[in-house]
C-alpha cells in the first residue's frame, strides 16, 4: 500500500471534507453555492479536523446534467483562491481538463475525478504534466445515464478490474503512485445492493497498490432525509478504515474527526 497521497502520511485516516458549490447536489445542494457560504464551511471543516477541502461546482448526482466550463469555473474559482491562499490542501471535483488546468495553475494540488480520467481525453495528460494527485473514481457511463448501468456480473471483481487498469495508465504516464487514490465509486451506477456489496468486500481492494478514498456519507439510512443520516455514515465510515480505507469523504467533519480519534484509541490501545 502507498505510504503517502498527495504528501500525507496515511499513518491514520485523512478526512476530506465536502464543500458543493452548487445549488442542486444530492444532499446539501444551494447551502454553499454562494462563495462566503462554501468559505465559511470550509474554515469550519477545517477548524473541526478536516485535512482536505474537495470544492466542486458540478453536481453530479443521478440524472445530473453538466454545466459549462465558464459556470463551473465561475462558481469555484473565487473559494479555490481563497482556499489555496490561506495555505489549505484543496481538491477539486471536476471531469474537465479545462477545469483542471485553471484550478492547478491557482495552485490546488489534488484532482478528483469521477470519471477516473476518462471523460476529457485531456485530463490524463493534464494531471501528469501538472504532477498532481487525483482521486481515480469508478463510474460507468455519466452521472446523467450511470443508473442505467448496474449490470454487474461480479461488481467487486469488475470494479477492482477499472481501478487497476485506471492505475497502471496513469502510472504510464507518469504519475506516482503516492499521488493515486482510488475510489469504488459507493452510489455510481450501483443499485443498493451492488453498494453493500462493495462495502462487505473493501478488503479486496488493499491489494490494490496506492490509497483508497469512500464516499458513504448520507448515502444510506432508509427513509431519512440526507442531513438526517448521520449515524449511518459514521458506522460505515469507521468500517470502511477498519477494511483498509484511508480517506475519507464526508459531510459531517467534526463527528467524524471524533469518531476516527476514538478508533484511534481503541487501535492503539489493543497494541
Amino acid at each position: 500500500m502507498a505510504v503517502k497521497f498527495a504528501g500525507f502520511n496515511l499513518d491514520s485516516p485523512l478526512i476530506m471534507g465536502i464543500v458543493n458549490v452548487t445549488p442542486d447536489s444530492f444532499s446539501d445542494g444551494g447551502e454553499t453555492f454562494k462563495t462566503s457560504a462554501a468559505i465559511s464551511r470550509a474554515i469550519k471543516y477545517i477548524d473541526s479536523g478536516a485535512n482536505i477541502i474537495d470544492v466542486g461546482g458540478q453536481s453530479t448526482k443521478p440524472q445530473s446534467q453538466p454545466i459549462s466550463v465558464r459556470q463551473e469555473l465561475k462558481r469555484i474559482l473565487p473559494v479555490v483562491k481563497w482556499l489555496v491562499r490561506e495555505g489549505v490542501s484543496v481538491s477539486v471535483d471536476t471531469y474537465k481538463a479545462e477545469v483542471m488546468e485553471a484550478v492547478l495553475d491557482e495552485g490546488v494540488k489534488i484532482i478528483n475525478d469521477v470519471s477516473a480520467l476518462t471523460a476529457d481525453k485531456r485530463s490524463l495528460e493534464v494531471v501528469a504534466s501538472a504532477k498532481a494527485s487525483v482521486v481515480l473514481m469508478h463510474m460507468r457511463g455519466n452521472p446523467h445515464n450511470m443508473m442505467a448501468n448496474t449490470n454487474y456480473k461480479d461488481v467487486v471483481c469488475e470494479v477492482w478490474e477499472y481501478l487497476d487498469n485506471r492505475i497502471k495508465v496513469c502510472v504510464n504516464a507518469g504519475i506516482d503512485l503516492d499521488c493515486i487514490a482510488v475510489d469504488p465509486g459507493i452510489g455510481f451506477s450501483k443499485n443498493t445492493k451492488d453498494n453493500f456489496t462493495l462495502i462487505d468486500n473493501l478488503e479486496f481492494f488493499e491489494s490494490l497498490p496506492c490509497s483508497k478514498l469512500i464516499g458513504v456519507s448520507r448515502k444510506f439510512g432508509v427513509n431519512k432525509i440526507a442531513s438526517d443520516r448521520l449515524n449511518d455514515s459514521i458506522s460505515l465510515g469507521i468500517s470502511s478504515i477498519r477494511k483498509g480505507i484511508n480517506i475519507l469523504r464526508v459531510h459531517d467533519v467534526l463527528e467524524t474527526r471524533q469518531a476516527i480519534d476514538l478508533w484511534l484509541l481503541e487501535r492503539n490501545q489493543l497494541k
